[in-house]
């Protein structure tokens, strides 16, 4: 990636890419990381989603937040340990207390963006990524909706970066201007 864009230099810091699905969480934080590598600053790309993929969930916590607090402590210090100055995560916070707890477990301070994206951009590009499995598509859909709703309504994000008319090197100078 050739994108031209300023590493904050102030000790060890977090990054969290938040957004509904189909936003670009993962796309832009693996741009991130990219960049951070051709600049040769010690890093981890960590997306929150593997971290918390296991079946079944308990009732009483959906999209298995528990776990992913559990796992990244153990992750982030890990990564922290083999050096990484910079932790960048891709993932979805809908409350303030889960802003808390995943800062809490990275162990250093913690910025968060979220990518925003309209109703409208977010189905074409679903719709692009589940072409060939529609039971998907129509679950992503329908959780775009509702988490686009509650990701407003919570503001976990220290800034918002919109996407819709933004290519990736675009997103990843404006996230990392912001940082």
């Amino acid at each position: 990636m050739t994108a031209s864009a300023d590493i904050p230099s102030s000790g060890p810091r977090a990054l969290l890419i938040t957004g509904t699905v189909g936003a670009g969480k993962t796309t832009v934080a693996e741009a991130i990381g990219d960049l951070l590598t051709e600049q040769r600053v010690p890093h981890a790309v960590i997306d929150l989603d593997w971290l918390r993929r296991a079946w079944p969930s308990p009732p009483d916590d959906r999209f298995h937040h528990a776990l992913t607090i559990r796992n990244l402590r153990a992750v982030a210090t890990n990564f922290r340990n083999a050096g990484a100055e910079r932790l960048i995560l891709a993932g979805v916070l809908e409350t303030r207390t889960e802003r808390d707890d995943h800062e809490a477990a990275l162990g250093v301070p913690l910025t968060v963006c979220r990518l925003q994206i309209t109703p409208a951009a977010v189905r074409v590009r679903l719709h692009h990524r589940h072409t060939t499995a529609p039971e998907a598509l129509s679950w992503h859909l329908n959780r775009a909706d509702e988490l686009g709703q509650i990701l407003r309504a919570a503001a976990v994000e220290d800034y918002v970066i919109n996407t819709d008319n933004l290519t990736v090197p675009e997103t990843t100078r404006e996230v990392l201007a912001h940082w």
